[in-house]
């Protein structure tokens, strides 16, 4: 044997003695140490699209609601006495009562309150039915890959 030994990959790290005499004794070895540094990451990657479709249709369906009206039923009341001004309107209950005046003349100048009108509101309900045509929309979805995109497998991390 050399006079010393060099191990394989230790780059002259490690020698052995030189003298043949302690070749019979234990050789001491001394090797590097090699530590893998895992590096994780992770990445977007496109792998397929979403197409959304939208169709507008014309629907008839009948509806049914509550219309309300309001009339006004007329009443005329003579009065024919006179006043020193007009009155003012006003509302007795559910009664609106307007004046009306007129002016006569005389050798002097009056107000007489020739009428009133006594106007009631009577509220009505109806229930109407009728077709109408109301617009409805549907949504369609379609999944569209993209070109040369595979579909991730399931355990792969890109």
């Amino acid at each position: 044997m050399s006079p010393e030994h060099i191990i394989p990959g230790c780059n002259g790290d490690a020698a052995a003695p030189s003298d043949d005499s302690a070749l019979g004794a234990a050789i001491e070895q001394v090797a590097p140490l090699i530590e893998e540094v895992l590096r994780v990451g992770k990445r977007s990657v496109e792998n397929g699209r979403v197409r959304v479709s939208l169709r507008t249709e014309a629907v008839e369906e009948r509806v049914r609601s509550t219309l309300g009206t309001r009339r006004a039923e007329v009443e005329r009341v003579q009065i024919g006495h006179e006043v020193s001004e007009p009155p003012q309107t006003r509302q007795e209950g559910d009664v609106l009562i307007v004046p009306v005046v007129e002016q006569i003349l005389v050798v002097e100048r009056r107000l007489v309150l020739k009428e009133e009108i006594h106007l009631r509101f009577v509220d009505d309900e109806e229930i109407v039915e009728q077709l109408v045509e109301r617009r409805v929309q549907h949504a369609t979805i379609e999944r569209v890959p993209t070109a040369g995109a595979a579909p991730p497998t399931a355990g792969t991390d890109q």
